[in-house]
Parts: structure tokens; sequence; C-alpha cells
């Protein structure tokens, strides 16, 4: 199975229609697809903070429904859906865009997109084991161990990372470098950290280069392990990425 593993989209529609074109999908009907049948595979956080962030729910909803790309859920569509589901969230770190979104549609058209993106995460693993479990899609990574469980525990590890409980300055999570530490045979493709360059480390990959903060929108061919960029339209935000001390 050849699969493109998409990073953190946030709304970046035109990035996304960029990519899969230089990934070579060409549009057939309400889907994309390729001619040597390559899968696309999103690790979540397909909304908030970015421009288009309906029409990103949309597209990978019918591509997830016509069979030509897998996706799980991120944090950013945890909190989404269960915004959806009339829970109780703060509308903050990016989801006010969304809503603001939302809220500009017309009712029918709102609940049409509810619906796609509530039947999306609800159909979706927490995380995808794909090929011969050589490779392992997460949002935020996933231990070797835990691979195969869905508790709570897994869920808060593959949603947020391996989080400490504590919190840095900006106000966002502690994180522990889980990947530093990974020593699994299967390939953990994630997100969830913006990095200037997609980190290879330990049959690790991040692939979330930041689009929606002025970096670029990535995909990582699966199993050639080849990188295909476009930039970003937004504006570069530098204070948004991580550096890792290896």
């Amino acid at each position: 199975m050849k699969i493109d593993v998409i990073g953190d989209v946030h709304g970046c529609y035109e990035e996304l229609l960029s990519l899969l074109a230089k990934l070579g999908y060409k549009k057939i009907d309400d889907t994309y697809e390729h001619p040597q049948n390559r899968k696309l595979a999103f690790v979540g956080d397909l909304t908030d903070r970015g421009p288009n962030s309906v029409e990103v729910i949309q597209l990978v909803s019918q591509l997830v429904e016509s069979n030509q790309a897998f996706y799980c859920p991120g944090n950013h569509c945890d909190k989404l859906y269960r915004y959806f589901l009339g829970r109780k969230v703060q509308i903050t770190h990016g989801l006010e865009t969304t809503v603001a979104e939302l809220k500009s549609l017309a009712k029918n058209d709102y609940q049409r997109v509810r619906q796609q993106f509530i039947s999306l995460v609800e159909r979706s693993p927490l995380y995808h084991v794909l090929g011969d479990k050589e490779l392992v899609i997460a949002h935020a990574g996933i231990r070797p161990d835990y691979i195969g469980q869905t508790n709570k525990r897994v869920k808060t590890f593959v949603l947020y990372g391996d989080i400490t409980g504590e919190t840095n300055k900006d106000g966002t999570p502690v994180r522990r470098d889980w990947a530093k530490h990974h020593q699994g045979d299967e390939w953990i493709v994630y997100g969830h950290t913006p990095v200037k360059e997609p980190r290879f480390i330990h049959r690790t990959v991040n692939i979330d280069t930041g689009c929606v903060f002025g970096g670029a929108l990535s995909a990582l061919q699966f199993p050639e392990m080849t990188v295909v960029q476009v930039p970003s339209s937004q504006p570069l935000l530098e204070d948004k990425f991580r550096s890792y001390d290896e």
C-alpha cells in the first residue's frame, strides 16, 4: 500500500489543493484519485486558525467517504466534535475562526457540514495501523506499547502528546519528547507540534510543518519516505515552531 500522509491542515484549503495536485491526484467528481492508486492519510487537526476550515471538512469527508483517504482526529477535531454535539467548550485557540465560518452559513449548509464532520469523526479510529503493521498514523504520536489500545490514557497521548500536566509560560502544555526514545519497528507518522522541517528520528516522522503559521503543508510518501511540500500563503510566525534539542 502506497500512502501520502498529510500534516495538520488547519483550514489551509488552497494549500491542500496545491499539495494534492503536486502529489499527482486528479479531481474526479467530488473526490480526488491517484493514477497509481495511492491513498491519502490525514493526521488530524483539519480545522481552526486557517481561513477555510469548512471547505477542508467537506473535502476530507468526501475523500474518506470515497475510500481515497484515511483520517484520524486531532485535538482540534475532538474539540470541534464536542462543540457540534452541544457540549461546553471554550471557543478559543483557533476554534473561534471555525465557529465564525460556521455561523456565516445558511442553516441547511450548517447542518450538512455538522453532520459530515460528526460522521467523519465517529467513523474514524483514534489512530490507524496500516500496511502489514508497518505504518501507524496518530495525531500527536503513540507509544508502541499503546498500539492496539484505545483507553483514556492512550486517547490523551494520541490527541495531546506525552504531556506532563505542567504548562509553559504561553499556556501550552509541557510535552515530553517521546519520539526521541521510540524503539519500535513500525514507522509512526504524526503532527500536532509545528516544526520548520519534517523531523525524522527513530522511525518516527513529525510531518506538521506549520502551514497555518506560515511554514509549509507537507506530505510524507510511504513507503518511499520522501517529502512533498507546498509553501504556505499565511504570514510567518516564527515563535509557533518547536526546536528540538537532539
